[in-house]
């Protein structure tokens, strides 16, 4: 029964398609009616997933593979029917099965949406063409999409159910903020946000989350993953146990094998700390935890100087802990634990000296600057703070870390950009001018062996440039 039910499909396929081949000739009455007959079913993105489309090349009818007809169908499907729709229209519709923007899977897709956008000269428009060059490595992942055989099918009732309870518990004034560590003290209680991603990547966020935070513990499954990663799960459970303790997660306390409980428990997350690339400097280590940051779709994930060492100025109990399991032998062999211990501190410490730069908050840019952070610091795409803040267009933010930082306007990101080619980008006029104004600057006072006092057009400044030199060195 099987087989003739599989043999009857793949013969109505077969019908199907001759059928496409003989009403999609060029200028056929039957193409016409072949397009109505797919936004009757664009309605219905489920109908007939594997059909394969037929479209005339040149004059000459060809049966395409079976990529490109799915791409077709799709397309139509989107635009449910028509031949052409913004650019827009399709991010939106992207947005509503939960799928963003920055999701590094469609990095290719926007890239090219941005080209068309770019070289638009009025309302960038998506055809048949466009749309297959965005869906070329995407293909797959957007039919699932828009086929809703994602894990939630409709986001939208999904996420109009999510933002109901966080408005509804929006009103809970209840609890206080962490006081154990003073830089966590400072956070305002009225900061509420709610970010979520599922298994398929739909993501979703409502309320204050762009404000960075400390992750604190959640960094403990993050760093058990890295150190299984590394090192595998049998020798990690050498020295981690994987059971419940019973106690508070920052007692001083081992199992019945001289081992910590399990690795979220304060005891456990040191330990783990001294199996990720036991081998190499403290330095070294935290770099190989920029892979939490590819754990975050490429989101921003950095370190807090600050929170740092508000941990270790404040951590009593947990290099008590760590002198307790040195001697207990909790550490594999040539360990060293207070590189452990610092390890742990700066992963509980993880934020971002970008977050800074994005929000254009200047204070907290000043505590990095006091606290010794380079402000030149780059991260996964070689931005640095100042590409960032010029992009937001935040001119405090551009004026502190040119004027007091002194950070090198010169520096480049993966794709050649300096932090004056984001301004003028983003049309940040404004910081535009006083990027300008600063890279003569730099160039004349800070790098004269390897950059001439010459305006940017390579002429030499004028009485006018170099006023406005003396006018931006009065803050610097």
């Amino acid at each position: 029964m099987h087989c003739l039910k599989h043999l009857r499909l793949s013969n109505a396929r077969i019908c199907l398609t001759r059928q496409a081949g003989n009403l999609l000739r060029p200028g056929s009455n039957g193409e016409r009616l072949f397009r109505r007959q797919l936004r009757t079913s664009a309605s219905s993105p489920t109908q007939h997933p594997h059909f394969e489309q037929v479209v005339p090349d040149q004059g000459t009818v060809y049966r395409k593979g079976v990529g490109s007809g799915q791409e077709d169908l799709l397309f139509y499907t989107i635009t449910q029917g028509e031949e052409k729709i913004s650019v827009s229209h399709f991010v939106n519709a992207l947005q509503s099965t939960g799928l963003v923007a920055s999701d590094p899977r469609l990095q290719d897709c926007m890239q090219q949406l941005d080209q068309a956008v770019q070289e638009s000269a009025g309302t960038a428009v998506m055809d048949q063409e466009l749309f297959r060059k965005c869906a070329a490595n995407n293909i797959i992942l957007l039919t699932e999409a828009f086929q809703k055989k994602f894990i939630i099918p409709d986001f939208m009732t999904f996420i109009a159910n999510i933002n109901q309870l966080y408005y509804s518990a929006q009103n809970q004034q209840g609890g206080q903020v962490a006081n154990y560590i003073p830089q966590l003290a400072k956070f305002s209680p009225d900061l509420w946000g709610v970010s979520l991603c599922t298994v398929d990547g739909q993501r979703h966020s409502v309320g204050d989350t762009r404000v960075p935070f400390c992750l604190q513990s959640c960094i403990k499954p993050l760093e058990y993953a890295l150190a299984i990663h590394e090192s595998g799960t049998e020798k990690v459970h050498q020295y981690v146990g994987k059971e419940p303790s019973g106690v508070k997660f920052n007692k001083l306390n081992l199992n019945e094998d001289d081992k910590p409980h399990n690795p979220m428990v304060n005891a456990g997350a040191i330990v783990i700390s001294s199996l990720i690339k036991p081998e190499v400097k403290k330095a070294e280590k935290f770099d190989y935890v920029s892979t939490t940051q590819l754990m975050a779709g490429g989101e921003y994930v950095g370190f807090s100087n600050a929170t740092f060492q508000s941990e270790k100025e404040t951590g009593d109990r947990n290099f008590a802990i760590g002198y307790y399991l040195k001697e207990k032998k909790c550490f594999p062999q040539g360990a060293d634990m207070i590189a452990a211990l610092d390890f742990y501190f700066q992963n509980k410490a993880v934020i971002e000296l970008m977050f800074a730069a994005y929000s254009g908050d200047v204070s907290a840019l000043r505590r990095f600057a006091l606290s010794a952070v380079d402000m030149e610091l780059r991260d996964y795409d070689s931005r640095s703070a100042l590409h960032v803040a010029a992009a937001e267009g935040h001119l405090e933010a551009v004026k502190f870390l040119t004027g007091t930082c002194r950070v090198n306007p010169h520096v480049k990101d993966r794709w050649g950009n300096t932090p004056l080619d984001d301004a003028l980008q983003f049309s940040q006029d404004s910081v535009v001018e006083v990027l300008k104004q600063y890279q003569c600057i730099y160039s004349h006072t800070l790098l004269p062996e390897v950059i001439s006092p010459q305006a940017p057009n390579g002429s030499t400044l004028d009485a006018e440039d170099l006023r406005s030199m003396e006018l931006l060195e009065g803050f610097v």
